[in-house]
């Protein structure tokens, strides 16, 4: 339900208001199918805005590509970027109809093919740096920087991240306990520097997000004491990537590549990496040994006798 507390610019507020009537009242649509259509076109309104786009008549196929490469980027299966496009397709069929929009212009968009290409990584430095670029005299900035800590230090999907709750770190035993995909755990090594970072935010500023009834025990709070959304997340790393002063087009999962590069360009095991990303399948991991091949020549170079 649409209330008047979004941020959302009032165009786009009508315009979601009068779509979401029309697939309730004339094609019948179940209240579940109603919500996803409210949450895909809220995230892609978001999105619009976070371009300065602030009505969806401006919109056009570059930017509903844009947002479609964003959905890859964040990790988002096949499946969902499918109903995302469906559901955004919908909203501007609705508006040609309604005369707000002069043409449907989402029928030439594809779904981006699914191809195998090496993940783009951070180097050490630059995780470094964004984690330093966050004011941990700010409450934010504290937690913002537990965040990143952990994200890098456990290679995390971002779904796992924002799902984390308190009883999951074993903070005696340095572990975390993740629920992967299909709620598959495995334990995950955390390191001091996290640990320290992640329990000076539960015992000092968590409590300052808190907010009873809604909370619960997930860790990372945002300022309305909800879990983060993956697009909260995603912003979030923009941001201190921009103060960082780094151009690469930061995502959470970047964060999950770099922590499996350089773990494997500092020699190790690749299964025990496996194991860490939860992996069912040790090609998924292989991918990150094609991406240190300078690494490895320089080590080669260094030590082989007959080099």
């Amino acid at each position: 339900m649409i209330t008047s507390k979004t941020n959302l610019p009032l165009d786009f507020i009508r315009n979601l208001k009068g779509f979401l009537n029309y697939i309730s009242l004339e094609k019948g649509l179940s209240e579940n199918t109603r919500s996803s259509y409210e949450h895909d076109v809220k995230t892609y309104a978001e999105f619009l805005l976070s371009r300065n786009i602030t009505s969806f008549s401006e919109s056009n196929e570059k930017l509903v590509t844009q947002f479609i490469e964003l959905l890859s980027e964040i990790g988002l299966a096949a499946s969902s970027k499918s109903r995302y496009l469906s559901s955004i397709r919908a909203l501007h069929k609705y508006l040609v109809s309604i005369g707000k929009s002069k043409n449907d212009f989402t029928d030439l968009i594809e779904l981006p093919k699914i191809r195998r290409a090496l993940p783009e990584v951070l180097s050490f430095a630059e995780v470094n740096a964004m984690i330093e670029a966050a004011d941990t005299s700010r409450p934010a900035g504290l937690r913002d920087r537990a965040i990143m800590e952990v994200l890098y230090a456990c290679g995390l999907r971002v779904s796992e991240l924002i799902n984390l709750e308190i009883n999951q770190v074993v903070f005696d035993a340095e572990i975390v306990r993740v629920f992967g995909k299909g709620a598959k755990e495995r334990i995950v090594p955390i390191g001091s520097f996290a640990l320290n970072w992640l329990n000076l935010y539960i015992n000092n500023v968590r409590i300052q997000f808190y907010r009873l009834g809604v909370s619960g025990n997930t860790i990372f709070l945002n300022q309305r004491g909800n879990k983060f959304s993956r697009m909260g997340i995603w912003k979030l790393l923009r941001n201190y990537a921009k103060i960082a002063g780094i151009e690469k087009d930061v995502h959470p999962h970047m964060f999950r590549h770099s922590f499996a590069t350089h773990l494997i360009e500092g020699g190790a095991d690749l299964r025990a990496v496996q194991e860490m990303l939860g992996h069912s399948d040790i090609s998924t991991t292989q991918i990150y040994t094609h991406l240190d091949r300078d690494y490895l020549r320089e080590v080669y170079h260094s030590f082989h006798p007959r080099s």
